[in-house]
């Protein structure tokens, strides 16, 4: 069996995949990290590998970019796939001065203005939880391979463009967030609506801070602490 949006069978898929959102970032950690990666589905070019980590089996698929797509491919993996637990391997922007470019970030929460999960199951709350096992499992990764991991509430957001910056004194102050990025909330709401598990690690990419902003090449190949303790959070 397939999904619109998935070629994989069934049995494809390992019971933890890591979820970056961009399709060469996926490809760079299969190829890179995965023993005997195969890849499962390249519907839309959003390419899913299944391969062992350590021995373990491990997936990786891509989300795209927004709320709306990984909506379909997070829950299409939850419910049609049977997977347990997706890890968004990401990055953000800095919301904080105290955030540095690759700087790691773990969500504690996503705040959001989105309208996904309303529309979803009419859950009318502005913000979604990660599960407290896997950010559990994500800090013990991170402390085993002696990474510092910044936490906290990140912002969710549905616009890239935006031809007003006043709202960035609401999410960063008023609600607390560290950075923002555009995935986590709908990950968040689907994985409770479905009893499955969800959580996120970030790489800072750029900021709203400084200027500095990282290059696509880096954003593909050189956020490798981030996927190293999502790996061993997966196994």
């Amino acid at each position: 069996m397939s999904t619109p949006h998935n070629s994989a069978s069934p049995s494809q898929f390992a019971k933890t995949v890591l979820m970056p959102g961009d399709p060469l970032r996926a490809k760079f950690i299969a190829e890179n990290f995965l023993e005997n990666p195969e890849l499962v589905t390249s519907v839309r070019n959003c390419y899913g590998y299944t391969g062992t980590y350590h021995g373990k089996p491990v997936s990786v698929m891509a989300s795209g970019m927004g709320m709306p797509s990984i909506g379909i491919y997070s829950y299409e993996l939850f419910k049609e796939y049977d997977v347990d637990n997706i890890i968004r391997v990401g990055s953000a922007g800095a919301y904080s001065a105290g955030l540095a470019l690759f700087d790691l970030v773990l969500a504690t929460a996503a705040y959001s203005e989105s309208s996904y999960a309303l529309t979803q199951n009419g859950f009318t709350g502005d913000t979604t939880y990660p599960s407290l096992k896997l950010n559990q499992r994500l800090r013990e990764a991170a402390q085993k391979l002696e990474m510092k991991l910044y936490e906290g509430t990140i912002h969710s957001s549905d616009v890239f463009y935006r031809e007003s910056s006043d709202y960035i004194h609401d999410v960063s102050v008023v609600h607390h967030c560290l950075a923002v990025e555009m995935e986590s909330f709908a990950l968040f709401h689907n994985a409770k609506v479905l009893g499955k598990n969800a959580a996120c690690i970030l790489t800072i990419s750029d900021s709203f801070a400084f200027p500095e902003i990282t290059t696509p090449e880096q954003r593909e190949k050189s956020f490798t602490r981030m996927m190293q303790i999502a790996l061993e959070a997966a196994i």
